[in-house]
């Protein structure tokens, strides 16, 4: 099988596992906002919980992953499975060690931390004593998380995708049932969803260790504390935090400072964010997931030819993907918000608040997504100075555009800043990659966006209106709202692959090919 069909169906694979964890997800914080809405306490869970998930972004999901896996992927093609096994033993023993210290720390200073990152907190000490609270209970999440990412990385190189990407699901489950079920067992109600967060983290954790053990890998606890290997990938992991964590650094930045904004303000901006990151999950995540570790074993052998065409393949799978959501997402703020979130605590000038975030969110989706590709690719090739100078600048491009632009525009101006910040570290990044590697399909490339982008407008149009024959204010009425939405984005979605396939777009045709694979296989 030629690595663009492994990309391609790993990234399938990881699509749909992903899919059912952001569903579940998308069910989670309807549960949340309608039980709590987005005020006081829903605020000082967000901020809390922020701390932690942040973290696991940098360092799990971010720095651990990209160091990780290319050292990983090239220990298992060139040392053979007894010394990669034993490497794997050796970063997870020195791993529990880190984050075991790390997570103490976190308890220990939560007041400290919580003054730092969210100051407009300070004048209401309610809203500041219960953060304190949740954020020292759901702390520890990012131990058992961390170890989930390198149980990821492990099973991605083995060319496993499905359970790592479905364990999230789990998470998704247990906040959900700790909401409905233990909210009335607490004086704060809004401690129950931390609970949920902390078995979340034990359950993601215990899903991964049988599945490594069939395929070979069982964790067990290596002191050798000198392996080659593990000072290499510490090496790697320093800059590699800021350089994968730059888009989450400014996620957070946009936070802290709407902690300064009206009250509600750090809730709106966190709702939009989980749907801003349903599509980013499913499709994004997955391709980058799925070609990292091509271009880790590629950059291993010295196949530079091979690396740029896995790269060039990956970075217009993206934009086929993205440009449709992200049109979509713009067109469909508000009454997504209106369908799934609208009941009970939440309102209508609630869900006007949200789709406000997430339509400046949606117009760097393209951005965001294609940083999350370009960056691995630095890693690949041993490169973690250039991504870190990168970020760099892109941090101080949104700090700039979030203090220029929250006046003016509140929440949805620190969401923009966001997507302009995106938007330059995805155009530094290009640059440096192609000076770095040369040309790697910028032709083919850019012909997939102009066609991603033709092909997006007569959707555009009939998603606007359908989206125009209801009132979405109303509360209830969920059946024709869901009909309306439902219908808009089906008719949308056919509209584009009909018009990318008419474009003679190849990527759409790969991704219809492996739809039908998966479902008429016999």
């Amino acid at each position: 099988m030629s690595e663009k069909k492994n990309i391609a169906r790993a990234a399938g694979v990881l699509g749909a596992a992903t899919m059912l964890s952001r569903i579940m997800g998308m069910i989670r914080d309807m549960v949340v906002s309608r039980m709590f809405g987005a005020g006081l306490y829903t605020d000082a869970f967000f901020a809390a919980f922020q701390i932690p998930n942040m973290l696991r972004r940098f360092f799990a999901e971010g720095a651990l992953t990209s160091a990780f896996v290319p050292t990983f992927s090239e220990w298992h093609t060139n040392r053979g499975e007894e010394e990669t096994r034993a490497l794997a033993n050796v970063c997870f023993t020195a791993l529990t060690i880190v984050m075991a210290g790390i997570t103490i720390l976190g308890i220990i200073f939560s007041p400290q931390i919580v003054h730092v990152m969210f100051p407009g907190f300070s004048s209401n000490p309610e809203k500041l004593s219960v953060t304190i609270l949740l954020n020292r209970l759901m702390f520890p999440y990012i131990f058992f998380v961390s170890l989930v990412a390198l149980c990821m990385g492990i099973l991605n190189t083995l060319r496993h995708f499905f359970t790592p990407a479905i364990s999230t699901v789990f998470l998704n489950i247990s906040m959900i049932l700790c909401a409905l079920l233990l909210h009335d067992r607490f004086q704060v109600p809004i401690v129950a969803l931390a609970v949920g967060v902390l078995i979340g983290g034990v359950l993601q954790l215990v899903l991964q260790l049988p599945v490594l053990y069939r395929m070979g890998f069982p964790l067990k606890p290596n002191f050798d504390l000198n392996h080659p290997a593990l000072k290499r990938i510490t090496l790697l992991m320093g800059p590699s935090v800021f350089g994968v964590g730059v888009y989450y650094l400014n996620i957070a930045v946009g936070s802290i400072l709407a902690s300064l904004l009206p009250e509600g303000s750090v809730s709106y901006l966190y709702y939009a964010q989980r749907l801003f990151e349903f599509p980013q999950g499913i499709f994004t995540v997955s391709v980058a997931q799925a070609v990292l570790p091509s271009m880790s074993r590629q950059a291993a052998t010295g196949d530079m030819d091979a690396l740029k065409e896995s790269l060039s393949y990956g970075v217009r799978l993206t934009l086929l993907i993205t440009i449709p959501a992200m049109v979509g997402l713009m067109f469909c703020a508000t009454p997504i918000f209106s369908l799934l979130f609208m009941g009970g605590a939440f309102d209508y000038a609630k869900a006007v608040n949200c789709g406000t975030a997430l339509l400046y969110y949606s117009v760097g989706l393209t951005f965001v997504a294609l940083v999350r590709v370009l960056v691995p690719a630095f890693y690949a090739l041993k490169d973690t100075k250039t991504p870190v100078v990168i970020a760099f600048v892109a941090f101080l491009l949104n700090l700039l555009f979030s203090l220029l632009l929250m006046g003016p525009m509140k929440h949805g101006g620190l969401a923009l800043a966001s997507s302009l910040s995106a938007l330059g570290n995805m155009m530094l990044l290009l640059w440096f990659l192609r000076k770095k590697i040369g040309p790697f399909g910028g032709r083919a490339i850019a012909v997939a966006g102009v066609k991603g982008v033709i092909a997006s407008i007569p959707m555009a149009l009939a998603v606007y209106w359908i989206m125009r024959l209801i009132d979405w204010s109303p509360a209830g009425k969920r059946l024709l709202k869901g009909g309306v939405l439902g219908g808009g984005v089906l008719a949308g979605m056919a509209i584009f692959l009909v018009s990318a396939h008419l474009l003679r777009c190849e990527e759409a045709g790969d991704v219809i090919g492996l739809v039908k694979r998966k479902l008429f296989k016999k």
